[in-house]
């Protein structure tokens, strides 16, 4: 095991990874942006190094800047967390060029999965159910882009290879508009992620939001934690996810997990990782493979009792997987609120100083978050303060711990996006479970303030 890890992240990530290390006996050396100087983790933290202003590109971003916190600390790993620099193959490279391990997967895993064509042409390989669309990238010719979409079938959707977070698509339902979007969407992947190449995919009208959670380490062993409905968005972005999905066939599941398994082991992935699909009418589309661990992570943890950010640690030390398919059991349901900083309707951000911060209790209750009373909350970032995490036996009891933990939580001086979540939580169509990805925003179009 490593003797000590330095955390490349803020906000209630880089706590979640202290607190793994802590159980772990491992020293956690922290780094923050000015902005972030007045942290809990950073307060809480055996060593801590500032790597730049409150800027991400100056500091979270800074691929040199924390490579020398890591060598002056005498770090020997290096946890990226998730966003920022998580799925960053050249940072991945540079970290493990520089004598440091890499806790997640190989730069080549990245690349892989990064690129959306590659990815997908992966998947075909293994044999995961993908969306039916273009074989790889789209050709230039438009001829040969109307002929690709008259055989997929309208509405289509044009999406950037090297996109991510919902950005770089656009949906297109007629052909006369279908070149003049191809070149849109071009120019927008250029601009956003230096890779202008798209591909197109069927769009499908009403799917749910399905993922697959996987573990791996190097020794050729992977496994699978059941999955999560994260199907409740607004503009491509999650506000809440639960799991498992509400009424899906297990044995579906297990067709699926076993398939995203056989996946892991072809390209001899390590690690955590996502395995994220569109599910409509009894069948699963693979859209993309995310190489972190997941904002969502704790819903799994909650229903299989696995650690998943620990284990990521273990694998990333060599160890093997502490646990087999068949140890594994999915036992109740958990749903998780993202909590953040915004006007609960209109979404504006509202950073500021947090004046009354309690946090719920009870029963099956878990909190993940870095702020406290008198915190300030920076305006440089993402606008999420904290996840509040429920486990029932079954979900009607989980959705009940909600609603009550919801009311218990107080948060002053800035705005949340609690009092939607409240909304959320008595919500008939979502109660019974099932909703698609389109249905928040339709509700927040029917519920405008």
């Amino acid at each position: 095991m490593f003797k000590k890890i330095l955390i490349a992240n803020r906000g209630e990530i880089a706590l979640r990874i202290q607190r793994a290390c802590r159980e772990l006996g491992v020293k956690a050396v922290m780094v923050y942006s000015e902005a972030d100087r007045d942290a809990k983790y950073v307060r809480l933290a055996e060593e801590a190094v500032c790597i730049g202003p409150a800027a991400s590109n100056l500091s979270y971003l800074n691929m040199p800047a924390i490579i020398s916190a890591a060598e002056v600390t005498d770090a020997e790993a290096i946890h990226p967390g998730y966003g920022f620099l998580s799925e960053n193959a050249d940072f991945a490279e540079r970290v493990e060029k520089s004598g440091f391990q890499f806790i997640g997967p190989t730069p080549e895993s990245i690349r892989l999965m990064g690129d959306k064509v590659s990815a997908k042409q992966a998947m075909i390989r293994a044999g995961v159910p993908c969306v039916p669309g273009s074989e790889g990238e789209l050709p230039d010719d438009p001829t040969q882009i109307r002929r690709i979409a008259k055989t997929v079938g309208y509405p289509v959707i044009i999406k950037a290879a090297g996109g991510g977070g919902g950005r770089g698509m656009r949906v297109v339902h007629t052909e006369a508009a279908l070149i003049n979007a191809v070149a849109m969407t071009k120019a927008e992947a250029g601009a956003a992620f230096g890779n202008p190449a798209v591909y197109m995919e069927k769009f499908l009208q009403n799917p749910r939001h399905i993922e697959i959670q996987i573990l791996a380490d190097t020794f050729k062993n992977a496994v699978y934690l059941g999955e999560r409905d994260c199907s409740m968005q607004r503009r491509h972005q999650k506000i809440l996810e639960e799991a498992p999905a509400p009424g899906i066939n297990r044995k579906l599941i297990e067709r699926i997990g076993e398939r995203c398994v056989t996946a892991c082991k072809k390209m001899g992935y390590r690690g955590a990782g996502t395995f994220e699909f569109l599910y409509e009418a009894g069948e699963f589309y693979f859209i993309e493979m995310n190489t972190r661990v997941q904002v969502e992570h704790p819903v799994t943890e909650m229903i299989t009792g696995i650690d998943i950010v620990k284990t990521q640690i273990m694998v990333a030390a060599g160890e093997k997987l502490p646990f087999t398919q068949r140890q594994i059991t999915i036992s109740g349901h958990a749903i998780e609120c993202r909590i953040n900083a915004e006007d609960p309707y209109k979404f504006t951000p509202s950073p500021g100083r947090i004046t009354t911060w309690h946090a719920p209790g009870g029963p099956g209750v878990r909190v993940d978050s870095h702020i406290y009373t008198n915190y300030f909350v920076p305006p440089n970032y993402d606008s999420m303060i904290g996840k509040l995490i429920v486990h029932g036996d079954t979900r009607e009891q989980a959705l009940a711990r909600m609603r009550t933990a919801l009311l218990e939580t107080a948060v002053e001086g800035i705005n949340t996006n609690i009092p939607l979540h409240r909304e959320l939580m008595v919500d008939a169509k979502f109660m019974a479970g099932g909703t698609n990805i389109h249905y928040l925003e339709h509700w927040l179009e029917q519920h405008k303030r």
